[in-house]
């Protein structure tokens, strides 16, 4: 077997914690944060290329918890000196989702490196130089209509608002005002983060059929693919897994039109790369958000949107970098709706 070039072996292995502020309070029905902390992964090669990788664990997204993350990040990387990313991809065990996605991510952006390609063309050839984002809008609260007016002036065609924090009356209310103020061809992506039992899930599904709702995604506290199943032929838009998809697993058939992926969830992005060929496989839609994490961790989402979506069909929850009050490096910044992908070799992004 022929051995790989020195130069591409990793020689160093360092885990760098931070501790991020948000701007305001993000908050769902599962809980509020005001903070994201988590660890930078860096590896280093012998002709001193880096790659990054994000571990920002946020158990209630489904990934594991901080302390477990942080020593499954220490014991896995042990084995990494002397081996070549390839080398490493091939061994690198199963392991939490976050720990596991932030290892594969810098093993992959050197990959992409050595191989002269962005990362995204590392994972699907024909991947795209930029990818339809939706606006991140946080809760639906007193200032979301004026955050959805001022999104849409912007060029966002696809403006996500976390619901159930509210009665359904009361939100089918707010949803309404917000719509009537929207120009044509805006729509509404809502995220229940498991706020409902079945019949206020299905209450609030029958008040949005007025409404221009894109999708809807966990709208059930416990997301039973039977009950699920019903309510998406109920529904005249997506129904979404997200938070229910941690380990991989979807129920089979799926009983819903869309699978939100989240690689910190998911184990890494050829995880969630092999998942987005299932659903579509079975008929079932992909998009690709953030877990909130620092712009490394963005930027490797946004990489593994265009792989998933090469025809660019869907917005992917990219946006939002603007949350943080600081970051470890530039997130991505999206214009009228899109994000152009960086041309340079590898994850793309670099730290000061």
């Amino acid at each position: 077997m022929r051995s790989m070039p020195a130069d591409t072996l990793i020689v160093r292995f360092e885990l760098l914690p931070y501790h991020l502020p948000l701007r305001r309070e993000w908050r769902s029905a599962r809980g509020a944060i005001r903070h994201r902390s988590g660890w930078l992964v860096r590896l280093i090669d012998a002709r001193d290329r880096t790659g990054l990788g994000d571990c920002a664990p946020l158990p209630e997204a489904g990934t594991e918890l901080p302390e477990r993350a942080g020593q499954a990040l220490r014991l896995l990387a042990r084995a990494l000196p002397g081996q070549t990313p390839p080398q490493a991809l091939s061994a690198l065990p199963a392991g939490p989702p976050a720990a596991r996605a932030a290892l594969e991510a810098a093993l992959l952006d050197l990959q992409a490196q050595t191989a002269g390609l962005p990362l995204r063309r590392l994972l699907d050839a024909g991947a795209p130089d930029r990818v339809r984002v939706n606006a991140a809008l946080g809760p639906l609260d007193a200032g979301a209509r004026a955050r959805a007016a001022a999104a849409a002036g912007h060029g966002f065609t696809v403006l996500k608002l976390k619901v159930g924090l509210a009665p359904v009356t009361e939100e089918l209310a707010a949803l309404a005002r917000i719509a009537a103020g929207l120009p044509p061809g805006a729509t509404l992506r809502l995220d229940a983060n498991g706020a409902w039992n079945e019949p206020a899930a299905a209450a609030f599904i029958a008040g949005c059929r007025a409404l221009p709702v894109e999708s809807l995604e966990e709208p059930l506290r416990h997301p039973d693919p039977e009950r699920l199943a019903r309510l998406q032929g109920d529904a005249g838009f997506p129904l979404a897994l997200d938070e229910s998809l941690a380990g991989g697993t979807p129920p089979v058939p799926l009983p819903v039109r869309r699978l939100v992926l989240k690689p910190a969830t998911l184990g890494g992005l050829r995880p969630a790369l092999a998942l987005a060929a299932q659903a579509r496989a079975a008929g079932c839609e992909c998009v690709v958000t953030t877990t909130l994490e620092s712009a490394v961790g963005a930027w490797a989402a946004a990489q593994l949107a265009a792989a998933v979506d090469p025809a660019s069909r869907r917005a992917h929850g990219l946006a939002t970098g603007a949350w943080f009050a600081r970051d470890l490096a530039p997130a991505p910044s999206p214009a009228a709706g899109w994000l152009s992908l960086p041309s340079a070799p590898g994850l793309g992004v670099a730290i000061p």
